[in-house]
């Protein structure tokens, strides 16, 4: 087991990576007391029953799989579980599944009597290497991703690569963007080991060393007032696809069409063939126009202008601050 500690002072926590952690939760969570274990109909049943055991008492709350559950209809029934299952601020909330799990349980927990522990054990690829830590937790309105949340830290996480067999091929592909992302702006030696094509045999390794620069980054700048913009790079146009494709395409899949556009030709040249090989898609086939429009509604908009974090080189990154309009210039430039 390899253990990473998220100094926030009295926020940190510690992140547990290890084959069969799942059934050792009790040993590294705190559930001697009500626990709500909040999961997604995607996620195999056996996860949350293996987990509940291990819980003084629990209770299992299933969402519809998708990013429809982040909505305030599904904040509104995890709240009254939590209400009917009589939880007090000495209970806790854990979520079992991928990123709209541990954002909306995350959320439920960060307003329920104002704040309860949280843990999480994420299930997906994508959420292991990036959306289980950092604290971000949300729900969407009005086809806007995340714009209604908090910054809620967990108490704790567990990422078992155990739970990733039984993901689909275009789930851990997906799962897979996030971590290249964090390698192109962070670690040439990541992207590198992603390149080199033995991406099952070096999974621990690549989610190990995605947290490990996910962690610097929230230890320097936990609430995205400044360095933690790099975590976005891909997302300005991504979430914009995001919201026009309806759900027909991961978050994973929009984040790699969107660094596409934010990269230098060298990179590009390096970077669209590994996206190629690892099934990713480079651009997108649907109305552009419509992705574009939701850029202006993006939270990381401020005033008209948006901070986009461009890769010159693989391993670097620079941040310019643009006005959304230059932005959508600089996009239809290079996808028409």
């Amino acid at each position: 087991m390899t253990t990473l500690h998220l100094d926030l002072g009295e926020r940190g926590y510690d992140i547990n990576i290890g084959r069969g952690l799942l059934g050792k939760a009790d040993e590294l969570f705190s559930l001697d007391r009500r626990v709500l274990i909040v999961t997604d109909s995607g996620v195999p049943r056996e996860y949350a029953e293996r987990v509940a055991p291990l819980c003084r008492e629990a209770r299992i709350v299933t969402v519809e799989e998708g990013e429809g559950s982040k909505s305030f209809a599904c904040l509104d029934m995890l709240c009254r579980a939590m209400l009917d299952f009589g939880m007090t601020r000495s209970d806790c909330v854990l979520a079992v599944g991928g990123g709209v799990v541990g954002d909306l349980a995350g959320f439920a927990a960060a307003t329920f009597m104002r704040g309860i522990d949280f843990y999480n054990i994420p299930t997906t690829l994508l959420s292991q290497v990036d959306s289980s830590i950092g604290g971000k937790t949300a729900i969407n309105l009005g086809g806007v991703k995340n714009i209604v949340g908090a910054f809620y830290q967990p108490r704790g996480v567990i990422i078992d690569p155990n739970v990733l067999k039984t993901l689909t091929k275009r789930q851990l592909s997906a799962g897979l963007a996030e971590a290249i992302k964090m390698s192109l702006t962070s670690d040439k030696e990541l992207f590198e080991l992603i390149e080199g094509d033995n991406t099952e045999e070096n999974i621990e390794e690549i989610i190990t060393r995605s947290l490990l620069i996910k962690k610097a980054v929230v230890e320097d700048d936990e609430r995205e007032g400044g360095l933690r913009r790099i975590l976005n790079f891909g997302h300005s146009f991504g979430h914009g696809i995001e919201a026009a494709a309806g759900g027909k395409l991961y978050h994973g899949e929009c984040v790699a069409i969107g660094m596409t556009v934010v990269c230098s030709d060298k990179v590009k040249a390096r970077l669209v063939p590994l996206l190629e090989r690892v099934e990713l898609p480079t651009c997108y086939e649907g109305n552009i126009d419509e992705a574009l429009s939701y850029i202006s509604h993006d939270k990381k908009c401020d005033g008209g202008s948006i901070s986009v974090i461009f890769v010159d080189e693989i391993g670097s990154y620079r941040i310019e601050k643009m006005t959304v309009a230059n932005f959508i210039s600089h996009v239809c430039e290079v996808v028409r």
